[in-house]
């Protein structure tokens, strides 16, 4: 089991948390998302290791863009 965190900008409400954990759920593997428009945070538990690019890329489809935090 993976986790990561992501800086996500740009989310103001509810429809956007929605919006971007729609978009990162339809990656493989992911067990868990949490979105967080009032911390502006993204974090996921995946069965294993993501790609950076691959959830950068499905943020970027909801609207929004993300950066690793850790």
């Amino acid at each position: 089991m993976a986790e990561a965190e992501y800086n996500v900008t740009g989310m103001s409400c509810g429809h956007c948390e929605a919006s971007v954990r729609g978009e990162v759920s339809k990656l493989a593997g992911v067990e868990d998302v949490r979105v967080s428009a009032a911390s502006g945070t993204l974090k996921i538990v995946s069965a294993g290791e993501l790609a950076d690019e691959a959830v950068i890329a499905a943020v970027d489809e909801a609207g929004y863009t993300a950066v690793r935090a850790r």
